[in-house]
């Protein structure tokens, strides 16, 4: 069945918790405040169910200029306005600024409805819908029914009745294939099932026991009920009003602002870039650093305005804007905002949000604004693609650029297909992806990073996989392990175990160098199983120095030399032969002892011990008690 969000929008005391009441027997105030003071000061719901029609769902706001706030947290998520205006007393302050916030928030659709008629004259109500029809002339409400209604005769409501189901018919359904998002307007507990949420389903479904979480907050929870319109169901959908009871999440946990969605979808940020458009009446331009009260789905959020190519915005002007927030946002591109002036609090503007996680470029660089007037005006492909490059070496995950994207799953998967098979983007690995530019950027800084290092380390096979992961830009290890398969298969780099090398280096020694590794490694090998110190080795060939020394490092990493324990070094060869010498021993003995190999080699404890760790590290021997036997004898 199709669901359609309807708001009241108008000056206080013309009529609309009334009207609403008329319409669907809900009295939508709910606080005793509102009781007492006999006007709205939070928001209310009530829905209207026509057999065989759709179910229209309506929001009743604030008309005081005092809770235009709460006004603001109502209509984010509607599809259709209903302008309230009393016919006694005609357009006022707040029926202008409500029209204003609906327009700036792209409502494409409505009607206007003059209550209190009984109160007045039929010349006089002629008068107020002459008035009203200039009102709105140039707004999305041009040409739309005005429609003369008294909720206390009753008359008109047939009328308004049957004109709010010609406009929810033809209501366009919102999409499903998007992720699911839920702004949070209301938050209270049921007793015997917890903390309960209501909010409009802005986009996706939402099913019993799905594993959401409530951002920005981070807290996850599973949805242990669901209702819409009153009545518990399994599953809610796009455009409906829906209330989600929360599996052990406290009341004071989550509040107005929120937004519930699957866990790990969407982002929260403290910086958003867009449009912003003032409006015609806006009091005053805005400058950059002007402090704003900006409004997105149900939330409020002091931050201040960077104008990124104009010094200056006059009112009726547009300009592309960054907005550093002081509190975590949770938005999605293509969600139209509302931004207030922060004293004297008045509505002066508004847009729309083109990336919630923008590029850090300076902000007046030209390449910002050009960023954003291709996530404006560019093809859908175009726009993924933008997205793809401004994340840079690290590569985008799909469900990464989901939270990143005004597309849903499928929508987005097709477009990367596409994009993918144009050369325009790179598959890392399943549903990880790379822009070209990226990849050409890596590669030219890993082969620089090898060149300057094979310069530094002539004698040197190669640099760690790490150091060069860093030195080419950080990737992520996976789209480095990716990049640098390709430069291998390509032939440009080669790899040995840890190391990368450019395929075109070679460790080429001098003569003396030469000479001096042939005189160290001949040191070793004499030694046999009673090696030298490296300052020794390297002293006898006539070169001062330690196992730091690049000609002795040089030998280690040819293998020709291995490393033992700290400081102390055996030639690959002699180990070879200290290792079959042993073997036979245990095969001879079946378990031996520190004593046993020093006899064995004619060697000290000084070698033996550590020697005998080495060959239970090589997985030769194992340790039983004081002994050693051969593994797996």
């Amino acid at each position: 069945m199709k669901h359609v969000v309807v708001g009241t929008a108008g000056h206080i005391d013309h009529g609309k918790t009334s009207l609403v009441k008329a319409l669907t027997g809900i009295d939508t105030d709910r606080l005793p405040e509102e009781k007492a003071r006999g006007i709205t000061i939070d928001l209310g719901f009530a829905f209207l169910e026509e057999p065989g029609g759709p179910v229209i769902e309506i929001v009743d706001v604030p008309g005081h200029e005092r809770f235009v706030k709460n006004m603001l947290a109502g209509v984010g998520g509607i599809d259709l306005a209903m302008l309230v205006v009393a016919a006694d007393e005609g357009v006022m302050p707040q029926t202008r600024e409500h029209l204003a916030i609906c327009s700036l928030l792209r409502i494409k659709g409505g009607l206007v409805v003059l209550t209190k008629t009984d109160l007045v004259e039929p010349d006089w109500l002629a008068l107020v819908r002459d008035d009203v029809a200039t009102l709105v002339r140039s707004t999305f409400l041009e040409g739309a029914p005005i429609l003369a209604v008294s909720a206390k005769t009753g008359d008109g409501l047939a009328e308004l009745r049957a004109a709010l189901r010609r406009l929810a018919e033809v209501v366009e359904p919102r999409g499903l294939d998007q992720l699911p998002r839920l702004p949070i307007d209301r938050v209270f507990t049921v007793r015997g099932f917890g903390t309960v949420v209501t909010g409009t389903l802005t986009a996706g479904r939402l099913a019993v026991d799905d594993r959401i979480q409530v951002y920005p907050k981070g807290v996850e929870a599973k949805i242990r009920g669901l209702q819409t319109h009153g009545h518990p169901v399994a599953e809610a959908f796009a455009g409906q009003r829906t209330a989600i009871n929360l599996q052990g999440v406290e009341r004071t946990a989550v509040e107005r602002g929120d937004v519930v969605g699957l866990a790990g979808t969407l982002v929260s940020s403290l910086l958003v870039d867009g449009t912003l458009e003032l409006l015609e009446d806006a009091p005053r331009a805005v400058k950059s650093r002007t402090r704003v009260r900006f409004h997105v789905g149900t939330s409020e959020i002091m931050a201040r305005v960077l104008l990124l190519d104009t010094p200056e915005l006059g009112p009726g002007q547009t300009a592309s804007a960054r907005f550093r927030l002081e509190a975590p946002l949770v938005a999605l591109p293509g969600d139209r905002f509302v931004v207030r002036s922060y004293s004297p609090i008045v509505t002066i503007g508004g847009g729309t949000i083109l990336d919630v996680d923008p590029p850090r470029f300076k902000r007046k660089a030209p390449a910002l604004v050009a960023h954003l007037r291709l996530l404006q005006t560019g093809s859908p492909q175009e726009i993924v693609e933008e997205h793809v490059r401004h994340v840079g070496p690290a590569g985008a995950r799909l469900a990464t650029l989901l939270g990143r994207v005004p597309f849903g799953p499928e929508k987005l998967r097709g477009l990367l297909d596409r994009l993918v098979a144009q050369g325009r983007v790179l598959v890392v690995d399943r549903e990880w992806y790379l822009h070209p530019e990226s990849s050409a950027r890596f590669r030219a800084l890993a082969v620089a990073a090898l060149e300057a290092f094979h310069r530094a380390n002539p004698l040197k096979p190669g640099m760690s996989r790490e150091e060069l992961r860093v030195r080419a830009g950080g990737a992520d290890e996976r789209v480095f392990a990716t990049l640098v398969v390709a430069l291998e298969t390509e032939g440009i780099v080669a790899t040995e175990r840890d190391k990368v090398r450019l395929a075109s280096h070679r460790v080429r020694l001098t003569p003396e160098q030469q000479r001096i590794v042939d005189r160290v490694e001949q040191e070793f090998l004499k030694a046999e199983a009673s090696p030298p110190s490296p300052e020794e080795a390297l002293g006898r060939a006539g070169v001062s120095g330690g196992d730091q020394h690049e000609l002795f490092q040089f030998l280690l990493e040819g293998k020709r030399l291995v490393r033992v324990k700290e400081s102390l070094y055996f030639h690959a060869a002699a180990l070879d032969a200290i290792q079959d010498k042993v073997i036979a021993l245990l095969r001879e003995r079946k378990e031996i002892g520190p004593g046993d190999i020093k006899d064995l080699l004619g060697i000290s404890r000084k070698y033996a011990i550590p020697l005998l760790e080495h060959l239970d590290a090589r997985r030769v021997t194992v340790r039983v008690g004081e002994k050693r036997v051969l593994r797996g004898g």
